[in-house]
């Protein structure tokens, strides 16, 4: 049995990262849910994994629940991450995968395969994989999910529409008039 030790960054923020080591065997739930855990985003999204190769671009997706149609045909393979075990789809030795979470305010991730070792006890190493062994950087709140309560409250600025703010209709009018139609 081997252990993969994976990178995962995130283009919108410089300083994030995040190594995980994962067992061969386990799923990609299970590195779904180490990842959500690790950066303490809401596991209520959806999120897919895609294999992809040395220049980022998607081959097969590995996602969280089957939404597939019979009727409709993939335009890529489709596993699902509870049936999907990570040593079906490691083939390259520096294997790149894109993790997307939440696709109505998508955020996309970046993982690389950095090492592979071989397990020794795999008895004893089944309890403490996987495991987020570094952390750097902090997705900004407007990156995570907000509460219903946030969302009543922070969402919002009630100022943003008083007679303060310079506004003038009359305005609207002479910028119309500079322009013919």
């Amino acid at each position: 049995m081997y252990v993969y030790k994976f990178r995962l960054t995130f283009d919108e923020v410089e300083d994030f990262v995040r190594d995980y080591e994962i067992l061969s065997n386990q799923t990609f739930l299970d590195f779904h849910n180490i990842i959500v855990k690790s950066i303490n985003l809401d596991n209520k999204e959806l999120a897919s994994f895609y294999i992809a190769d040395h220049r980022w671009e998607k081959h097969k997706e590995i996602t969280l629940l089957d939404m597939t149609d019979e009727e409709v045909q993939a335009d890529m393979p489709k596993s699902v991450m509870a049936d999907a075990v990570l040593s079906d789809f490691i083939d390259d030795p520096h294997q790149k995968m894109i993790y997307e979470y939440d696709f109505l305010n998508l955020k996309t991730f970046y993982i690389e395969l950095l090492k592979t070792a071989k397990v020794d006890d795999v008895a004893s190493s089944a309890s403490k994989y996987p495991v987020c062994t570094h952390s750097k950087g902090e997705i900004p709140k407007s990156f995570k999910e907000l509460s219903p309560d946030e969302l009543l409250t922070d969402s919002f600025d009630d100022d943003v529409f008083t007679d303060d703010d310079g506004y003038n209709p009359e305005d609207l009018e002479d910028f119309h008039d500079d322009f013919e139609i």
